[in-house]
């Protein structure tokens, strides 16, 4: 049993009050099971717009820690900049390595992997800051509605469904706000479907039902906002066909301990919208609703991340 765990907690992302949220529960969760928790906040490594990894990696060494846990969302914290230090270091830590997290970050590449995969992706085209965005031209592609999002960012963040091509301009200012790479991507009518994977198995399939509009951020934090069902009500042929999307994608992007794979189902197939590589362990999040579902509790749900015991 490990017996001192460093939290990760908070970091400098737009995703910082949800890691605090996460981070807080785990901390809860790791005092009840004995450990002794140390919390690390990038955010107090961070001068003249650069975090002092040195630092930061120094007081995670002094600490003597057995294992990091890594409560951050978004940002360095979860697209493959603290996991590369933490490697270089030889220091353990919950969660996915450099290479899947960066990858899984990345909306653009993931998206191309599945589609390399023969997993249905929704059509996309990504756009650079610097670039030339002729609205004209996208009209034209994409039909209404479509959606504009940032390419490495999460909690729906900076992500808007357009209705109306007067919301277009908007849209992508918002979207270059979180990142200087977006995507516009087609949106998929239908149902929002997810698998949690713990380990190398999945969770119970969730479908998500906001009971206004999309899943956005006010739908993903607001407490009754959204209505969960789990299992999902899908045939065993449809759940069989997700997971096993899931458990490839999984595979494939190299990820580890625990991720969430995100689907949108017209009835007919399932498309690929991105992988989360450090999901949110709130009271709302879905990685514990499904992992509740099959008799495991929110302490054991960490106590298995922390010692990677899947059984």
């Amino acid at each position: 049993m490990k017996s001192k765990i460093v939290l990760l907690q908070g970091g400098i992302s737009n995703e910082r009050d949800v890691s605090l949220e996460t981070s807080n529960a785990v901390k809860q969760a790791l005092i009840s099971l004995g450990k002794t928790v140390q919390t690390v906040d990038p955010k107090d490594f961070y001068w003249n717009h650069n975090i002092n990894y040195s630092l930061m990696l120094k007081t995670i060494l002094e600490s003597k820690c057995d294992k990091v846990f890594n409560g951050l969302h978004g940002g360095d914290g979860e697209g493959g900049t603290i996991q590369k230090f933490l490697e270089l270091f030889n220091i353990d830590f919950t969660g996915s390595n450099s290479f899947g997290s960066f990858i899984s970050m990345n909306k653009k590449i993931s998206k191309l992997l599945a589609q390399n995969m023969q997993i249905n992706v929704p059509k996309f085209i990504p756009f650079y800051e610097n670039g030339s965005i002729i609205i004209e031209k996208i009209l034209k592609k994409f039909c209404l509605p479509f959606v504009v999002k940032p390419n490495s960012s999460g909690s729906s963040v900076g992500v808007t469904v357009v209705e109306n091509q007067d919301q277009l301009p908007k849209a992508i200012n918002d979207a270059f706000e979180h990142d200087n790479e977006i995507l516009i991507e087609q949106y998929i009518e239908g149902r929002e479907i997810t698998v949690a994977m713990l380990g190398n198995k999945p969770l119970p399939v969730v479908e998500i039902k906001p009971k206004n509009g999309w899943y956005d951020y006010l739908h993903k934090y607001t407490k009754g906002e959204t209505v969960y069902e789990v299992p999902a009500n899908l045939s065993k042929k449809e759940s069989n066909k997700v997971i096993k999307y899931a458990i490839k994608i999984y595979n494939e992007f190299q990820c580890r301990d625990y991720a969430r794979i995100d689907f949108r189902y017209d009835g007919k197939e399932f498309y690929f919208l991105e992988v989360n590589t450090l999901p949110g362990m709130t009271t709302l999040s879905l990685v514990p609703m499904a992992a509740k579902v099959i008799g495991i509790n929110f302490n054991d749900l960490i106590h298995r991340i922390v010692e990677r015991d899947w059984d």
